[in-house]
């Protein structure tokens, strides 16, 4: 019933009303956007009348492109050495596999509610789901194959986020073919038995609202072996096709070892990497890795956040840019949901490491008006959504700022963007729409008070168990 509500919030005609708007790429003043009943936007005007619905700064409002929602309740519970005196994305990774032993459906399904609603008061108006975590702690798959996918898309019901909903293959515990460890069972899955979780899942997310969307996520190349690479590519033809790269240097020397060639070279000279691709991290790339991936037009998934947190490394966003290329943002690990500091997080790497300011911007675009105008379009790309711009037919993904923020009060167009990105937080987020489903309210999602305490109980029992 609850559920039925949220998705039921745009069965008639809106109007926004802004001040400013960035539309077709210019900043316009006094624009009215007209939403239709299933949530596209059916007309853009410039120097228009007031209207009842009103905010200060109305922008296309970008997809979060890499999500594991479950991993949003360890928040702050792996920042302690390991027993070697020395902590690595690996070590993390332990902690991160005895943690999921302990997850319920139902635990699941309230986690993954309580990420996506604060994505939405971050400023995102849906989300690519990077859905690993399929079967019971052993690795039997539930009686309903698909009822961790339908977990997920329970939670988009009660968040309202718009769902891509991305089922990974995971099949092996390295590009030596070893077996699962304790921990990765819950993943695993090889072809036959994927491919009807995924005829599972199609059918899941059927039963949503029309803006949701489905892909397919072979893991990595450690995951997945060769002959199963290819064959779940041709498993799913269409929609998005995604898959974690080069994120850490060990992986790049274990897949240099295995095939020949480090996993950058390798898949492109190995597969057609297309637009439909979105590569996930990417972290490791060498300068020709760098410049081929990006004349591909595949998206490079950046979450620097989680990049920062687990040590990855930086990822060469100017040199990859300069070429043509294409990024989106995604909060992966959920250890931080905060639209701004992605994008300031990401700029500031640059600076960090080329010892310069400024280093993503060009000649008529500021740094922040930059990253935000990537981001959205690459998370478009990514998801196969069609948003990303304040334009006719698109899906009405709107995101508003309120310039009655100490740090907005006064500024306009690029600049108002920059000191969003680089001197605000998401308090300055002030209203989301998602496919016209008006979401947040002056900066609260709408049902927060019902998810958020149904969260509560889940993440204090969860604390108890381990």
């Amino acid at each position: 019933m609850y559920a039925h509500i949220i998705l039921s919030m745009v069965l008639i005609m809106q109007h926004i009303w802004a001040n400013q708007a960035l539309v077709g790429g210019q900043w316009r003043q006094s624009v009215a956007v007209e939403i239709d009943e299933d949530g596209r936007i059916s007309a853009v005007t410039s120097d228009a009348p007031r209207l009842d619905t009103r905010v200060d700064v109305l922008l296309p409002a970008p997809a979060n492109l890499h999500s594991h929602a479950f991993q949003r309740a360890m928040a702050g519970l792996t920042e302690r050495r390991g027993p070697e005196g020395r902590d690595t994305f690996w070590t993390w990774r332990q902690l991160m596999f005895r943690f999921l032993e302990e997850l319920t459906p139902e635990d699941i399904e309230a986690i993954a509610a309580y990420v996506q609603m604060e994505m939405m008061e971050a400023g995102y108006a849906s989300v690519g789901e990077f859905h690993y975590l399929h079967h019971q702690p052993d690795g039997t798959p539930y009686d309903d194959i698909g009822e961790l996918s339908a977990r997920i898309a329970a939670a988009a019901e009660q968040s309202g986020i718009g769902l891509t909903l991305l089922p990974v293959l995971y099949g092996q515990g390295g590009c030596d073919g070893a077996p699962l460890r304790r921990g990765q069972a819950r993943f695993g899955n090889r072809l036959e038995r994927f491919a009807k979780l995924y005829s599972r899942a199609e059918k899941i997310v059927d039963t949503l609202s029309s803006d949701s969307g489905i892909g397919v996520a072979p893991h990595s190349l450690r995951a997945v072996n060769r002959e199963e690479l290819a064959d779940v590519i041709s498993l799913a033809t269409e929609g998005p096709l995604h898959m974690h790269l080069a994120e850490q240097v060990a992986e790049v020397d274990e897949v240099q070892a295995a095939y020949g060639q480090r996993p950058v070279h390798w898949l492109l000279d190995h597969h057609e990497v297309s637009s439909r691709w979105c590569l996930i991290h990417c972290t490791q790339m060498t300068e020709t890795e760098t410049v081929r991936l990006a004349r591909t037009g595949a998206v490079a998934g950046l979450c620097p956040i989680t990049e920062s947190s687990l040590g990855d490394g930086i990822f060469n966003a100017a040199g990859f840019l300069a070429e043509g290329g294409r990024f989106g943002i995604g909060s992966d690990s959920n250890i931080r949901i905060a639209l701004s500091e992605e994008l300031r997080t990401l700029e500031y790497s640059q600076r960090l490491r080329d010892r310069h300011r400024a280093i993503l911007s060009s000649a008529d675009r500021s740094t922040g008006r930059l990253l935000f105008d990537e981001a959205v379009r690459g998370g478009a790309q990514a998801l196969g959504r069609r948003s990303g711009e304040i334009a006719v037919g698109h899906w009405a993904d709107l995101l508003a700022l309120n310039t009655e923020a100490v740090d907005l009060e006064g500024k306009a167009g690029d600049t108002l963007l920059d000191a969003y990105v680089f001197a605000g937080d998401d308090r300055m987020v002030s209203d989301l729409w998602t496919a016209g489903r008006h979401m947040v309210r002056e900066g609260r999602h709408v049902a927060r008070a019902r998810i958020e305490a149904t969260y509560r109980k889940v993440a204090t029992s969860l604390l108890e168990r381990i």
